[in-house]
């Protein structure tokens, strides 16, 4: 079977991801004064406003409009030609406090018409986990050759090598697939922010032989891949100025870029307890697992819960028939090496720490720069053993 598949990712000055940065940095704030903080922060950005809403209980201290102000000038919105700008933006704050009655849900104690004192799930809802041996990181191809190429771009902005890119940029990669494994790349794009005087033939010529010739390797490219750098032929407006910006909009670049599902709950502005957030997580690590420890090629796992209950409705496995071995066995395995309780993801993975900001861009997943703990492949051996003891037990 061939067919082509499409992923993009964005880097940190795209308006939305201006949103995810903002927030991801707030919940960090809060969560260095208080591990405990309930976080659910949502930003919108226009033009040179910033706005903060959602619902935040926390005992940390901290100034959130310098806290924006750090985000910004860490992007890079630095530069006068630009209207959003680290020193010049209006700020509007809209948080609350989180609601009592999800809050008495989620808390590790009884309260009335709650049927446990254990700590629950902080909303209702369903999250997914994939991973696939097609690369090192055993994540898809495509967004991770995207994420790869985003990162680059930035990389060239930030260091100065290129003193003539500005923080917004997009990037885009198509792969043949033929019986599941790549075989080439079809389509390149990257459309990146610029200053007014540089022309599009160097922004095209210099992006090709520093990004596209370095990330892609070359045994994926040919004559036939189209290769598409900024094709509106002007990219100088960008940003928050171009366009509005809210957290949340990337949720496809920010798990498998569409080749695996998505239960549709955001994740950056959220706390641990949300299990939009930590669940997808979660469900990451024991997917990845299960092809590290070589029980199938590829899977997704998904989870589903209630709000306030403190276990899973539903858990299930999908292989693709890539299952070296019975796919329920490794169901049952799954549930004996892994606690899916809010409490115990949090536990397991050591959540309650600001290291959120180090996920916000170019993807939660695959990351091989950030010390994640959902990309550890540290369950290997407990899984086969588990598989192990459920086939001798079946004979």
């Amino acid at each position: 079977m061939s067919y082509i598949f499409s992923s993009e990712s964005v880097t940190e000055g795209h308006p939305d991801k201006v949103c995810d940065t903002i927030s991801d940095y707030i919940l960090d704030r809060c969560l260095e004064g208080d591990p405990n903080s309930r976080v659910a922060c949502e930003t919108l950005v226009k033009d040179n406003m910033v706005v903060l809403a959602g619902e935040i209980s926390t005992n940390s201290d901290f100034n959130y409009q310098t806290a924006v102000y750090e985000a910004i000038k860490e992007i890079g919105y630095v530069h006068d030609g630009c209207a959003f700008h680290a020193d010049r933006f209006v700020f509007i704050n809209a948080l609350g406090q989180q609601s009592g009655d999800i809050a008495q849900g989620v808390d590790d104690k009884g309260a009335e018409g709650k049927a446990h004192e254990e700590q629950g799930a902080g909303d209702q809802g369903l999250m997914f986990g994939y991973a696939s041996n097609e690369t090192p990181q055993l994540m898809p191809a495509p967004v991770t050759y995207a994420h790869q190429l985003a990162q680059e771009v930035t990389r060239l902005r930030k260091d100065g090598e290129l003193n003539w890119l500005r923080p917004d940029a997009k990037t885009q990669v198509s792969c043949r697939y033929e019986d599941d494994k790549v075989t080439e790349v079809t389509a390149v794009v990257i459309s990146t922010m610029h200053t007014e005087d540089v022309s599009h033939e160097e922004i095209s010529s210099t992006l090709k032989a520093k990004v596209i010739d370095k990330i892609i390797p070359a045994e994926l490219l040919n004559e036939s891949t189209e290769i598409l750098i900024n094709p509106t032929g002007k990219f100088v407006i960008g940003g928050p100025e171009g366009d509005c910006g809210l957290t949340g909009r990337k949720i496809i670049v920010d798990t498998y870029g569409g080749m695996g599902r998505h239960g549709g709950g955001a994740f950056s502005g959220k706390d641990p307890s949300k299990v939009d957030r930590s669940a997808a997580y979660m469900c990451r690590w024991v997917a990845k697992n299960i092809v590290a420890a070589e029980l199938a090629n590829k899977v997704e796992i998904q989870v589903a819960y209630a709000i306030g209950h403190p276990t899973p409705v539903s858990i299930s496995v999908d292989t693709f028939g890539t299952a070296k071995v019975d796919e329920e066995k490794i169901v049952e395995a799954v549930k004996k090496v892994f606690s899916f309780k809010p409490a115990d993801i949090v536990a397991q993975l050591d959540l309650l720490r600001p290291i959120y900001s180090k996920t916000t861009n170019y993807g939660h997943f695959g990351r091989e720069d950030a010390d994640l703990p959902w990309e550890e492949i540290n369950k290997v051996d407990e899984l086969k053993q588990a598989v192990a003891e459920l086939q001798l037990a079946s004979v």
